[in-house]
Formats: C-alpha cells, sequence, structure tokens
C-alpha cells in the first residue's frame, strides 16, 4: 500500500494533490479541520494548531504508515495574514508559526522514524520563501523558516532512503491567495501578468509537481520553484 498523507486538503492545491495522489493509486489522508471535497479521500479532523489534535491524528497515522509499502507526507496547511513588521504583535506571530512551522515539526517527529524507504517529506513553501514583498510579514517569515527546516531535514535524513525537497508556488488561483487579496480581480490579474504567461498557477499544475517530487528522489534537499517564470523586480 502507498500512501500519501497531506496537510490541509481541503481547499486549493492541498485538494488538488490529493486528486493527482489517488488517481495514482495511493490511499490518501486530510489532516485538516476541514473535510477534503475529492471522493475517496480518508478525512482526519486535525486542528493544526492543536498539539492534542496532532497527536490523536497521529495516534491514527502511525497505523497506516506501519503498514505502507512507501509514505509521502504533504506538509501543505498554513496560514496567511495581511500583517507587516510594524503592525504584528508576537501573539499573532506566534499563531502563524504555530500551524505553518511547529505542527510540521510535530508531525515529522512522531512518524518519520516510522517511515519505509523510498518515502518523502515535501514541504510546500512559496516564491516568498526567498524573497519578501509588503503586507505579508509573518507568511514571509514562516516561509523562509520551512526552508531552513527542509535543508536540516535533508541532512538528517541522509542514509534513511526517504527524501524531502522545499517545493515554491508562485501566485496560484486560490481561496487563501484570493482571500489576502481582497477577492480584487484587478488586483488578481495584476498578480497574474507578474509571470511569463500573464495568468495565475492552477492548483493542479502544482499538484502534478508535488507527485513527481516524491516519485523522484533526486531531488533530494532541493529548492523547486513552480511559477511560469516571474518577472524580475
Amino acid at each position: 500500500m502507498n500512501t500519501a498523507i497531506i496537510t490541509g486538503a481541503s481547499v486549493g492545491i492541498g485538494a488538488a494533490a490529493a486528486r493527482a495522489f489517488l488517481a495514482d493509486g495511493y490511499t490518501v489522508y486530510n489532516l485538516s479541520r476541514r473535510p477534503c471535497p475529492v471522493p475517496g479521500v480518508n478525512n482526519i479532523t486535525c486542528d493544526l494548531s492543536s498539539a492534542e489534535a496532532i497527536n490523536n491524528a497521529c495516534d491514527v497515522l502511525l497505523d497506516v504508515v506501519s503498514k505502507s509499502d512507501c509514505v509521502a507526507l504533504i506538509h501543505n496547511a498554513c496560514q496567511m495574514r495581511k500583517d507587516s513588521t510594524t503592525q504584528c504583535d508576537s501573539d499573532s506571530l506566534r499563531e502563524v508559526l504555530e500551524t505553518n512551522l511547529i505542527a510540521v515539526n510535530s508531525l515529522n517527529q512522531r512518524l518519520l522514524t516510522s517511515f519505509p524507504p523510498s518515502s518523502s517529506v515535501l514541504y510546500i513553501g512559496s516564491t516568498l520563501s526567498e524573497k519578501a514583498v509588503p503586507g505579508s510579514f509573518s507568511y514571509v517569515i514562516s516561509k523562509h523558516a520551512l526552508l531552513g527546516m527542509m535543508r536540516a531535514s535533508c541532512q538528517d535524513l541522509m542514509g534513511s532512503a526517504i527524501h524531502t525537497a522545499l517545493i515554491c508556488p508562485g501566485f496560484t488561483d486560490t481561496e487563501m491567495l484570493r482571500t489576502h487579496l481582497g477577492n480584487d480581480e484587478e488586483v488578481m490579474q495584476s498578480i497574474a501578468s507578474m509571470n511569463s504567461f500573464n495568468r495565475l498557477v492552477e492548483p493542479g499544475e502544482i499538484a502534478g509537481f508535488i507527485v513527481w517530487a516524491h516519485n523522484n528522489p533526486v531531488i533530494n534537499g532541493s529548492v523547486l520553484h513552480a511559477n511560469l517564470g516571474q518577472k524580475e523586480s
């Protein structure tokens, strides 16, 4: 049995990844507060800001992992808030990091030592893992930190035949991006015009890239950008 565990597969890239792994014959588990709308996905209700909820989910998943020939762990869920260097109090920053980083670490700590060879740990970063824009302070911090976590994971997993990578989507047509931009179509089009194809990336395109990264351990430790060729500012 091949298994895919995806956080935040209720919408956007996560839901598209769930669909892609199902099409590849995987048993798919979604960890999120909302269920994944894709038929055939196993939903584990999990508030990723809650240590108790994560532990309960891992209790279920450890049994699944023990029966799996291969596991893809996709750290996809995240929060994206409008904030800035001068307008992001520490409590808000902690809340974002709890979901975007601490939950990732908690899942790794409980699950990775049980993974069979040929498994993968794929972190979903962002173009903003290596650069910044104004008004996304906590998101930028968390995505930069995720890059460091991936690189550290790669080194610590040496010899395990488990590979990792950071996949960095460009501006993708998701509920999260549209909410962040206030569902302003003019702003959306302006963002879309920042790449060579004058459109937003589709979630399915990123999903296909995630499956490819899982199936190709040669990319172990890599930062992989998927943004349609963004214009240099």
